[in-house]
């Protein structure tokens, strides 16, 4: 299994994660409350929570390539969602 994660700054971090696991649900199996989100997409697993000034996102694939890809989605889909705020995401890959 291929792990990273990413803390991004952000004082909006509950209301992406909510998005997100909403935007998702009706494709995959979701669980989320405003503080802590779970979805499981087909190429691995996301885990999210929310701070007051940070939301942290885990994700797990079974490659290092399906982890790139995932990486991939889910920045792009978040920076959709935060049009109006610049967002940066420093994955810190952990290894195998």
């Amino acid at each position: 299994m291929s792990n990273s994660h990413a803390d991004v700054a952000t004082e909006h971090a509950s209301r992406y994660l909510q998005q997100l696991c909403k935007h998702w649900a009706h494709k995959f199996p979701v669980s989320f409350d405003p503080n802590h989100g779970e979805i499981e997409l087909t190429i691995g697993r996301t885990v999210m929570d929310a701070g007051d000034t940070a939301l942290r996102i885990a994700l797990t694939a079974a490659d290092a390539a399906s982890l790139e890809r995932l990486e991939s989605v889910v920045e792009d889909h978040i920076k959709r969602f935060a049009f109006r705020e610049e967002l940066a995401f420093a994955w810190q890959r952990q290894a195998a």
